[in-house]
């Protein structure tokens, strides 16, 4: 079967383009660095591609809200597009990243139909949850520890249970509206993974945020990724592009590391480039 092309979404402001393409490339795909005027003066183009990606950045300085100018051109002039992408019968997936999980958010694709009164079918659906600014009002950077929910079904995460990736954001803290739609975000399996305690064996309440820094943003329920009832449509805010080789794990030199001994190794974030690759195979 043909390698699946990917489209990369970027606009003013956009700075992981260029590695999540790698990534993407690295993973068997064809990934092309598409900027958002280009496809508003000719959305045919989207035609083209099986995965459409928001890659991390600050897509228009983050003025207003972080993600919110970039969502309101894609709803005015390629709303079309995205329901294809979305919601459409078309067989692909969408990935949002940081950045892109942002734009997700603020465009409702995320989150559709958790509630009753939400439209899974189209973008202008209510927005039932966002992410605002972290807890402690500042930027944060640094590497978290991420467990993915059992009962997910998301593509993106197929196979993985932990996994250990780099965030850099300052409006991070996923909110829902209500109680009654993160209950059903939950139940739905699409709060596909969440932060967790670097040991493994510590029992903790997924429901309640954990303290900082294993919860780096105060986000409920540690949420740091939602995926929608297909699992095609997933966004995070962690940086898995940024974590594709061993060496770019911040310990890989000290031998008592898993990575420290294999310089070679993939890094555990390309698992979920190559999910999304094989999902066409």
């Amino acid at each position: 079967m043909p390698a699946p092309r990917a489209l990369i979404l970027r606009a003013p402001g956009t700075n992981c383009d260029v590695e999540t393409a790698h990534a993407f490339e690295r993973a068997g795909a064809v990934a092309e660095r598409v900027h958002i005027n280009r496809l508003i003066e000719n959305p045919a183009l989207s035609a083209r591609y099986q995965i459409l990606c928001f890659p991390g950045g600050f897509s228009y300085g983050d003025d207003i809200a972080a993600g919110k100018i970039l969502a309101t051109r894609l709803r005015r002039h390629l709303g079309e597009m995205v329901n294809e992408f979305a919601f459409g019968n078309r067989d692909s997936l969408v990935l949002g990243i940081c950045n892109g999980m942002q734009v997700m958010m603020r465009l409702g694709v995320l989150t559709a139909a958790a509630e009753s009164s939400a439209d899974a079918s189209s973008i202008v659906a209510a927005q039932s949850a966002t992410l605002t600014w972290n807890r402690h009002g500042r930027y944060e950077a640094r590497w978290v520890h991420l467990a993915v929910e059992p009962d997910t079904h998301c593509v993106f995460l197929r196979g993985l249970e932990r996994i250990y990736l780099p965030i850099a954001h300052a409006e991070g803290n996923f909110v829902a509206a209500s109680d009654a739609v993160l209950e059903a975000l939950a139940a739905e399996g699409r709060l596909a993974i969440r932060y967790c305690h670097p040991d493994p064996a510590r029992p903790a309440n997924r429901d309640e945020p954990l303290e900082f820094p294993f919860n780096p943003n105060g986000a409920m329920a540690n949420v740091a990724g939602v995926c929608d009832t297909s699992g095609r449509v997933f966004g995070l805010m962690p940086h898995p592009e940024r974590f594709i080789d061993s060496t770019q794990h911040p310990f890989w030199t000290r031998s008592d590391q898993s990575l420290g001994e294999d310089a070679t190794a993939e890094g555990q974030g390309m698992a979920i480039f190559r999910n999304a690759v094989a999902y066409f195979d």
